[in-house]
């Protein structure tokens, strides 16, 4: 699963919706087990058909990801976005994008419950694997203009926008 996971970021979450594995302890899965065993521990799954479903959704995944230099043209145009931004309150603080809204709990109760759904919304965290989830996330909610920016802030600050701080984080 290692392996899958690595090639496809999304598959965690591409199983679970299709498949409801890996949300819990009892249907998670160990990163040194194989598909295989994936599969036939949860009702014989054929192994094919999973990793296609994986495949499929990893091309969806893709067409939530934006790069940062449409986006800065977006911008540019003053074509109407909103740009919420997922990461700690500290890391929000040490670099943003200007116009960036930080993703308090009030924020997400404005979004979910007064935004248009088709409005333009991009989301950007630190590297981009946030933001894909969080996209992900929004879109399973209705929002049909929603995307992640690939790379996150750390790629705006090394393709767009130099003046923004780049920092590392470790867990």
């Amino acid at each position: 699963m290692q392996d899958v996971l690595r090639s496809f970021p999304g598959a965690q979450r591409a199983l679970f919706r299709k498949y409801h594995i890996g949300g819990c302890s009892s249907c998670g899965f160990q990163p040194g087990e194989t598909l295989d065993e994936l599969c036939r521990r949860n009702n014989n799954l054929d192994p094919i058909v999973v990793l296609a479903d994986i495949k499929k959704s990893h091309e969806d995944d893709l067409r939530l990801l934006i790069e940062p230099a449409l986006l800065s043209g977006w911008m540019k145009e003053g074509a109407t976005t909103r740009l919420v931004d997922i990461r700690s309150r500290e890391e929000f603080e040490t670099a943003s994008i200007p116009g960036s809204l930080f993703l308090s709990q009030a924020v997400m109760q404005e979004m979910m419950g007064h935004w248009p759904r088709e409005g333009r919304v991009v989301i950007i965290d630190h590297v981009g694997k946030g933001a894909l989830d969080a996209a992900a996330y929004f879109a399973g909610h209705g929002f049909t203009s929603i995307f992640g920016l690939r790379g996150g802030i750390d790629a705006w600050a090394r393709e767009v926008d130099s003046r923004v701080p780049r920092y590392e984080v470790h867990y």
